[in-house]
């Protein structure tokens, strides 16, 4: 399960497309309003992608998705039950297509093109297990459910909402090192080195050596490491650097603190945090 919402170096955010130099690991439940540009794509069960997906080594999209736009694999292909594509499939590899799959413009796969009925699958895996657990080869199993490598992916968590107006999720966000479209609405943000055309609306902000065109609106705002803010800022508690700027009104409800050094909270955007947004 994706814990948090991560946007990492390099993404550049268009008016159609979000382009990766890694992969894309997309949650259950989501809604894009772009399409992916990425090495892999992997998509969730009922998610909607409102663009073009292209895959330069392999697409993956669960059940009951909907891709209002074309697909294309540069490698493999899988694609899900009840999955609907309002453009056209081209999968350079193999392709394994469930059920009840619309295609509205067509598909072209060059490789061995498999129909998947998952039933058979699971008790093909239920059979192996047991077998393996009969001749005591442990090391097997444990090899079958190694989590799977990925290359310095964009992470969206289940039920959230990424498109051109709002960035909406309720976990934590880390931007790092992108530009970056849309107004961010989260528990606790970092935007680290990075620009935001947007506001921030979330729990504790950090904004550390980037820039934002927008209002920040927070509990705790940390501005460091000649940080700039188009925009106002309010929050309870406002901590900022010497060297930042912001261009509009500051309101800090508890205070606003100006040093020539800030030290950020450990717990913030802590793997381990579980709390929910208040």
């Amino acid at each position: 399960m994706l814990e948090k919402l991560v946007i990492p170096k390099n993404t550049k955010f268009d008016e159609r497309s979000i382009v990766l130099e890694g992969d894309a690991l997309i949650g259950a439940n989501s809604r894009l309003g772009y399409g992916i540009i990425a090495r892999k794509v992997i998509v969730g069960d009922r998610t909607e992608i409102k663009g073009d997906i292209l895959g330069k080594e392999e697409v993956r999209l669960g059940a009951w998705c909907t891709v209002k736009g074309d697909v294309i694999s540069k490698g493999d292909a899988y694609i899900g039950e009840f999955t609907s594509i309002e453009g056209r499939l081209t999968v350079y590899g193999d392709l394994e297509i469930g059920r009840n799959v619309k295609i509205k413009n067509g598909f072209e796969a060059r490789g061995l093109i498999t129909i998947q009925d998952p039933m058979p699958i699971v008790m093909f895996i239920f059979l192996y297990i047991l077998a393996m657990l009969r001749l005591g080869k442990y090391e097997e199993i444990e090899e079958l459910f190694e989590p799977e490598e990925f290359l310095s992916p964009l992470e969206i968590p289940e039920n959230s909402e990424v498109d051109l107006d709002y960035i909406k999720t309720r976990k934590d966000v880390l931007i790092d090192g992108s530009r970056v479209l849309g107004n961010l609405r989260c528990r606790d943000a970092k935007i680290l080195e990075s620009e935001l055309y947007g506001s921030v609306r979330g729990r504790n902000v950090i904004v550390e050596g980037s820039r934002v065109h927008g209002i920040i609106e927070g509990r705790d705002v940390y501005l460091v490491r000649g940080s700039v803010v188009l925009g106002k800022i309010t929050a309870d508690n406002v901590y900022m650097e010497e060297g930042c700027v912001v261009e509009g009104s500051i309101v800090g409800r508890k205070g606003v603190w100006i040093k020539p050094h800030v030290e950020l909270p450990e717990e913030i955007l802590n793997d381990d945090a579980t709390t929910d947004q208040e």
